[in-house]
């Protein structure tokens, strides 16, 4: 993976954010996607959201993730995949005690940190 982010001409800067429940990690942007690992601390979950300009597309690589899209609870573990269209109601969360780690592709017009609609947050955002 490092290998390609050297090579690629488009790519930006590596972004990193900690959050409350976690981190995210940026691995590459392109226009029209960006490639993100995904940290998720053992017994947090990120809010309930939507997104107006992308999907997304979740594959676990470490750990139990409970997936919720529009109120429909999804258990995955490592090599599980999941779509979330444009739209729709969703939340990542681990349960377990072990740390999740998960790689979400996120694919459309905008890809920006503010194309986030919180619709219920453990941590007041």
């Amino acid at each position: 993976m490092s290998q390609f982010l050297v090579t690629s001409r488009k790519a930006q800067s590596v972004e990193s954010e900690e959050r409350p429940w976690g981190s995210w990690h940026v691995l590459h942007v392109h226009d029209g996607y960006k490639v993100k690992r995904i940290h998720v601390k053992p017994h947090s979950r990120l809010s309930y959201q939507t997104h107006e300009h992308r999907e997304e597309h979740w594959v676990i690589v470490r750990g139990t993730a409970t997936c919720t899209v529009e109120g429909v609870d999804i258990v995955m573990t490592p090599g599980h995949s999941l779509d979330v269209p444009i739209g729709a109601k969703h939340r990542i969360a681990n349960q377990h005690d072990e740390e999740l780690v998960i790689i979400e592709v996120q694919l459309g017009s905008y890809t920006g940190e503010d194309d986030i609609v919180r619709l219920d947050d453990d941590y007041g955002r």
